[in-house]
């Protein structure tokens, strides 16, 4: 460390002399510690260690706006470069969390521009940013590099086109699932003319068209380019031609893969294709038909990640498909391809890690069964490795779960999706318990956990019992009292975010958390049995916890519709909406 970061601690000289590292030595370990969690608990260790990381880092995340202040993240890290930072409460992403809620970014710019002139990379996730903040941010950070926008709102592509614009140095725009106003395509066109830097460009959930003249002349001047999402106006011809100047990609979604071509044409996609050695992940086949999906074959050699999410294939399809996929970790799928394109997945794929199957109509009653737990066995038969499941169904049995995680005994992440809620085991017609008992007792290094089903407080007592590693929990339409969530409180000493709506818990089971919240990052509780009382109580006991309250209209003043319970060391928000009560 240099004689300024020195100044900084009236203790560095005797630290310095007592330390077993040389500064030099400890600035270069502290450049090997990439995980936020590691560098954190690095800072814990000394006064000499906490200035040396505090000077040393560049990037830093925070899991909740709100949970500090953009003036205290200043102060602490003088050289950031890098920020990653989510906003809204998860179940937003459900409409559970009302609009103008809050979470905007402007602020945080107005303080980065003063304290982080030098900033390069901003990663935002559930945030509110206007074209306004957009344009702020390509005219202030003269050497921006990276925005990526992840569920964000507010904006439109207007914003898109500042940043394309002036952002001179620009090697990543990733915007993915916005609720963004799409206005037309021409802010692809605003990228200069000798602008090359491009490594990461996706617009693959935006509507309008796009100039493909202009996507073409960017992704040919881009050599560096590595992924390229693009939306389904873009036709297989087009898609061919951007192959052919981007061979190197290891990243694609594609647009639409459902187009007339003449023999030729698709001899020239099959080739592009083929031409992609390096290419590992593949998404988008929008209105994919069986005709084409051939010409995929000689790219999926290499594919570690399929996300099939947009394309509604039927089990026949998928087989074919995937029995090219020997090395695939990763896949998403809708539930079109029914069971028997889940044993075609687990014939197929030994060293799938991960599985997501998201309903294709998750609104509509009256349709076929989906995917079931036959399905789901399939495919712990035979992927062994699996570690991450996101299953979205309409009946599963007790039975078909407790064989699932002793096939697959290292679930990290389990989270089971039944979609009628208080659904029991279809054959038994008993309690959904013994299923997640089981979950919990086989797979020790659960992390997150997402219950369904018709649940009683037994589920809650396996999990408190059992889940000593769990961090995440979201609990819906389940639960018989009190005694279900305190189970959870009590139990799992890591857990850093509940999340629950619809359930029977109120006030004891609120107030059972007392000592548990500081230590967590978030409480959500809706449609529960929870009044302001006990909020003002919770709030008055824990100062340092902000306690928000959002009420429903027409609803009783004495009950808490929606609360939202975090640790902060910024104290209330000072942008608090109306129908939010801070107590």
């Amino acid at each position: 460390m240099d004689s300024k970061k020195k100044k900084d601690s009236p203790q560095s000289n005797e630290l310095t002399r007592t330390s077993p590292f040389p500064d030099e030595a400890l600035d270069r370990v502290l450049g090997l510690v990439k995980s936020h969690k590691d560098r954190s608990s690095v800072s814990l260790v000394c006064k000499d260690w906490y200035n040396a990381e505090r000077w040393s880092r560049t990037h830093v995340f925070i899991g909740n706006c709100y949970s500090v202040s953009p003036e205290i993240v200043a102060r602490r890290f003088p050289n950031i470069r890098s920020v990653t930072l989510k906003g809204k409460p998860r179940f937003s992403d459900f409409n559970l969390v009302p609009l103008n809620w809050g979470a905007d970014i402007h602020h945080w710019l107005v303080v980065f521009a003063s304290k982080y002139p030098f900033l390069e990379e901003l990663r935002l996730k559930r945030m509110t940013i206007s074209d306004e903040s957009l344009e702020f941010l390509a005219t202030t950070f003269s050497n921006f590099k990276a925005l990526s926008l992840l569920s964000c709102d507010g904006f439109s592509t207007d914003g898109l086109a500042a940043i394309a614009t002036h952002c001179k140095n620009l090697t990543e725009l990733d915007i993915q699932e916005n609720g963004i106003d799409d206005l037309g395509g021409g802010w692809l066109s605003c990228f200069p003319e000798n602008f090359t830097s491009l490594e990461v460009l996706n617009f693959a959930n935006l509507n309008s068209d796009v100039s493909f003249d202009a996507l073409e002349r960017l992704v040919n001047r881009c050599r560096s380019l590595k992924v390229l999402k693009v939306n389904k106006s873009i036709t297989l011809e087009n898609l061919q031609r951007l192959l052919e100047r981007a061979p190197q990609l290891i990243e694609l979604c594609t647009g639409s893969f459902n187009q007339d071509l003449t023999l030729r044409q698709y001899a020239e996609l099959e080739s592009a294709f083929n031409n992609c050695k390096n290419l590992n992940i593949l998404a988008g086949l929008w209105e994919a038909t069986p005709l084409y999906l051939p010409v995929l074959y000689p790219a999926c050699t290499n594919l570690t990640f399929l996300n099939l999410s947009y394309a509604a294939l039927q089990s026949g399809e998928l087989a074919k498909l995937i029995a090219h996929c020997s090395n695939l970790r990763r896949l998403w799928v809708l539930d079109t391809v029914e069971d028997k394109g889940l044993e075609a997945v687990g014939s197929s794929c030994p060293l799938l890690e991960e599985l997501r199957v998201f309903p294709a109509e998750p609104f509509e009653q009256d349709v076929a069964p989906g995917v079931t737990e036959r399905g789901f066995v399939a495919v712990s038969y035979g992927c062994p490795r699996l570690h991450y499941v996101l299953y979205f169904c309409r009946q599963m049995t007790n039975a078909a779960v407790a064989t699932i995680v002793q096939n697959c005994p290292d679930f990290t992440h389990f989270r089971l999706c039944i979609m009628n809620p208080g659904q029991p085991d279809y054959l038994t017609d008993e309690p959904m318990d013994e299923a997640f008992g089981a979950v919990v007792k086989n797979c020790a290094k659960l992390q997150r956990l997402a219950v369904s089903g018709l649940l009683t407080d037994l589920t809650f007592e396996y999990i408190g019992q059992y889940a000593k590693n769990l961090e995440t929990l979201s609990v819906a339409f389940a639960g018989s009292s009190d005694l279900g969530m305190q189970c959870v409180l009590s139990g799992c000493p890591k857990l850093r975010k509940l999340e629950i709506r619809d359930c029977p818990f109120g006030n004891e089971a609120l107030l059972s958390g007392l000592e548990k919240y500081e230590s967590m990052r978030s409480l959500w509780m809706s449609a529960c049995n929870v009044t302001m009382n006990a909020c003002r109580r919770l709030a008055k006991q824990m100062p340092r916890l902000n306690v928000e309250v959002m009420k429903d209209e027409e609803s009783d003043d004495s009950q808490a519709d929606k609360v939202y319970v975090y640790r902060s060391v910024a104290g209330p928000r000072r942008d608090a909406p109306p129908f939010v009560m801070t107590l």
